[in-house]
């Protein structure tokens, strides 16, 4: 009994010399988030393995494995372009339309994934929440980690696609196609940290963000071009169309891989609009990473 008070006494007397950790939610806007930046940056090691267990669980005991992440896209090419693009007649009015097609297709299905895998990221890790602290924005994170590197499997049939239709060239217009990744990431990591800590407390919304992106890929330009939309629309409506930086990144990435040698109709300011996005959206992550913050005190309990 007195070996057992004397190993409880060392402990204490360890504990106590430990320099202490702030775990709740920091104050201050900027400051918070720098704090939690490195907090995270701390866990950089946790953060990998969480990221390639998410990719080892998503296709374990598969035989094809990665290959999967390219089966549904294709697919999804391969109607589309023979339904909107043959039967429909789209194909008649766009040059390429198959890389036009691919081009908004592949940096959607980006968006679309970080954002419905961080939603669920926090309950479907609640067994680690419930246990351990560590920074519980690693979560979605990870979410950013596992999409990344479907996407550049996807990037890679995009660049082939293009480099045989002969839309493929080097230039400056590239760019628009780093830039629309770039936009992509920050708007998607801000929604997606914002929902998982949402979501631990109505879990409808992840149901409800499944149907609010099958909206977001027909609202945007993927399936028509832009100038088809804003046709239909009064000047307001259309720059708020063209202004979401999702229809942003769908016509960076078509004006980078598409455009040269289709004679597609450029957005005016394109290379602006894409910069004022993604200043914007740094905001919404400082934001969003706040108030995840905030709720993440009773994820514990919630879960």
């Amino acid at each position: 009994m007195a070996g057992m008070q004397n190993v409880a006494a060392e402990r204490a007397q360890r504990l106590s010399e430990l320099p202490f950790e702030e775990a709740g939610a920091r104050s201050a806007l900027l400051q918070g988030t720098v704090a939690s930046v490195v907090d995270i940056w701390k866990h950089r090691e946790l953060l990998g393995l969480l990221t390639r267990r998410e990719l080892k669980a998503r296709y374990k005991d598969s035989s094809l494995g990665f290959l999967w992440s390219l089966i549904k896209p294709l697919t999804q090419l391969l109607i589309y372009a023979i339904v909107v693009g043959e039967f429909l007649g789209a194909a008649r009015s766009l040059n390429n339309f198959a890389v036009y097609l691919f081009s908004g297709l592949t940096v959607y299905l980006l968006f679309s994934e970080i954002v419905g895998g961080a939603t669920s990221s926090i309950v479907a890790n609640a067994g680690l929440v419930k246990k351990v602290y560590f920074p519980r924005e690693i979560f979605p994170i990870s979410a950013v980690g596992s999409a990344m590197v479907n996407f550049l499997i996807q990037m890679v049939i995009l660049l082939v696609a293009a480099f045989v239709a002969g839309t493929l060239t080097f230039g400056p217009h590239l760019l628009y196609g780093l830039a629309a990744i770039g936009v992509v990431i920050i708007y998607s990591a801000a929604i997606g940290i914002l929902l998982a800590a949402v979501n631990v407390y109505l879990r409808d919304i992840q149901y409800l963000v499944e149907v609010v992106l099958m909206l977001v890929m027909w609202g945007s330009p993927i399936l028509y071009h832009w100038t088809f939309a804003t046709a239909r629309m009064p000047g307001w409506l259309a720059e708020i169309y063209l202004n979401n930086p999702v229809t942003l990144a769908v016509v960076g990435f078509q004006q980078a891989f598409w455009a040269p040698g289709s004679g597609g109709e450029p957005l005016p300011q394109l290379g602006l609009r894409l910069v004022i996005a993604a200043v914007v959206g740094i905001i919404c992550l400082i934001i969003a990473q706040r108030v995840f913050s905030k709720l993440q005190g009773n994820f514990a309990q919630e879960l």
